[in-house]
């Protein structure tokens, strides 16, 4: 079973690389875990807003931003479970029993799983919120319309349809953090 370990070339090096993945596996699920709970609570709140009838956020244009928003929101869910597990991959390599250290191409797999969910999950995210904008954006070219009518005083655009577009945002930079802190420790394993 030893022969199946790949070991780095130097405890020191071992060392290095543990304490690494520890710092850059907490700070990346800080960082995620911030965002995505902030954006999970705009969301939140602008799905119980527009059940109300005659709610200015009540657009069935944007349910479908909004349902891969919360896509991107799961995606982000899984990366701050992988962030999580890269602290305590961290601390498997700093073990002094060499058999709770985890293989090379073990590692490896896991930053490679960090990398996609990440991608996944902008990509998701990023339709989203094309979709809202876009719905957002054809309600503001037909709100000129109606500026001298007796609903003028309403407006189409809320203060909640732009938190949901700062949600959208939140969440593509919290998968960019992940996707950074994934292919930072990529290169770092990698390097000799």
């Amino acid at each position: 079973m030893s022969q199946d370990r790949e070991a780095p070339s130097s405890p020191a090096n071992l060392r290095a690389i543990g304490q690494t993945f520890r710092l850059i596996g907490w700070i990346s699920f800080w960082i995620q875990l911030v965002l995505g709970v902030v954006s999970g609570v705009i969301l939140l709140l602008y799905a119980i807003s527009s059940q109300r009838p005659g709610s200015p956020g009540n657009n069935p244009g944007a349910g479908f931003g909004i349902f891969l928003a919360i896509c991107g929101l799961i995606a982000l869910g899984v990366g701050i479970y992988i962030a999580f597990r890269y602290a305590r991959l961290g601390n498997q390599l700093l073990s002094a029993n060499i058999n709770n250290r985890p293989r090379k191409s073990e590692t490896v797999q896991v930053l490679r799983l960090g990398v996609l969910v990440d991608l996944v999950g902008i990509l998701l995210t990023l339709f989203g919120a094309q979709a809202i904008v876009g719905t957002l954006a054809a309600r503001a070219i037909t709100q000129t319309q109606f500026f001298f009518s007796p609903q003028g005083n309403q407006p189409f655009i809320s203060g909640l349809d732009m938190f949901v577009v700062q949600a959208n945002i939140n969440t593509i930079m919290a998968h960019f953090a992940g996707l950074l802190a994934s292919l930072w420790l990529l290169n770092r394993i990698n390097r000799p």
